[in-house]
């Protein structure tokens, strides 16, 4: 959404439901992590023209950049799921000003806004050219929120460079460039993004108001205990059979778990086989979550960011008890303007 010239090094920043992360690539022959870094989101970013919780955010946002040792003020940056109005659009191939027309006017049946209200943008992701037609897909995000973000980089004294949806930066971090079927789940603390990917490109995209802290609150009331203890409970026992806690938590898994059937029943009805069902986000390190989906019948698996990027082994070991949290960032940082 917005676009400036290629940079060798760029951070990637995730301002999440609960969370601030950041990651800095550095772009060579192959894409290096450099540092990263991970914060309590200390305001919501709302719709709102809220002047203080932007200051309160920008400022805990220099804090972590200055902390994890940033080198760079250019960043890509990524727009919550669930501000963002994405679909994905078959039509005719044209030319590039005609096809902005025609995308203006399909976005009056998806988006909910007028076109004044909203920062509309489009990318091809593929097109037939026997058939003379293209899936174009459509992205507006209302020009408050937009605002509302360049106001927080301002005020952080970041540059930001292009802007896109959560779930581009996830394909590009856990995917890649691989043609392949399947379905991305990220739980974070307070939503849960799901995202269907066909021969690698996003096809739909969907936000569930339930996350890890939804399911922290239910152990908090079931066993009456305070929600720092239902934390602790929900990390040490996750979904494991043999404790009690399971029966609790399952109402609020079973909700993400029916909408991915209805996900899959989608391939299922263009006769398109799903390779796998990656999940991530800090909901994702849940012990037992792998086991509990490995029903829907596909290989079940925890996206691994790390695989995309070069990174100095020192970091391992701490490296992979934050990778869950830290693959939006990180594809956002390995977005590449050629």
């Amino acid at each position: 959404m917005f676009f400036s010239t290629k940079k060798k090094s760029i951070l990637g920043v995730d301002i999440g439901t609960a969370n601030i992360k950041i990651a800095q690539v550095t772009h060579g022959k192959e894409p290096v992590l450099q540092t990263y870094g991970m914060v309590n989101l200390p305001n919501q970013l709302g719709g709102k023209n809220n002047e203080a919780a932007m200051s309160s955010v920008a400022e805990g946002l220099k804090t972590l950049v200055k902390k994890a040792g940033v080198t760079t003020d250019s960043c890509v940056i990524s727009f919550p799921n669930s501000a963002v109005f994405t679909s994905v659009l078959e039509l005719p191939l044209m030319s590039d000003r005609d096809m902005q027309s025609a995308v203006e006017f399909e976005a009056k049946k998806y988006v909910p806004l007028a076109l004044t209200e909203i920062d509309l943008s489009w990318s091809m992701i593929s097109k037939n050219e026997q058939d003379k037609k293209a899936k174009i897909l459509l992205t507006a995000v209302p020009r408050q929120i937009t605002q509302n973000y360049m106001r927080v980089f301002e005020l952080a004294g970041l540059n930001p460079v292009a802007g896109e949806i959560e779930a581009l930066a996830l394909i590009r971090s856990l995917v890649g460039n691989v043609p392949t079927n399947c379905v991305i789940i990220d739980i974070g603390a307070k939503a849960t993004g799901l995202n269907i990917l066909e021969n690698g490109f996003l096809r739909l995209s969907r936000n569930l108001n339930i996350g890890g802290d939804t399911i922290t609150q239910k152990i908090a009331d079931s066993l009456k205990v305070s929600f720092f203890r239902a934390e602790q409970f929900k990390k040490e026992f996750g979904v494991s059979s043999a404790t009690f806690i399971p029966e609790t938590i399952k109402p609020v898994l079973n909700l993400v778990k029916n909408e991915v059937k209805q996900l899959l029943a989608i391939y299922q009805s263009h006769n398109i086989k799903v390779d796998k069902i990656l999940l991530v986000g800090g909901g994702a390190n849940l012990p037992g979550i792998v086991e509990y989906f490995s029903d829907l019948g596909s290989s079940v698996e925890l996206g691994d960011c790390l695989k995309t990027v070069g990174y100095s082994q020192n970091l391992a070991p701490i490296l992979n008890r934050y990778k869950l949290s830290l693959p939006i960032a990180i594809g956002l940082a390995l977005r590449n303007e050629n």
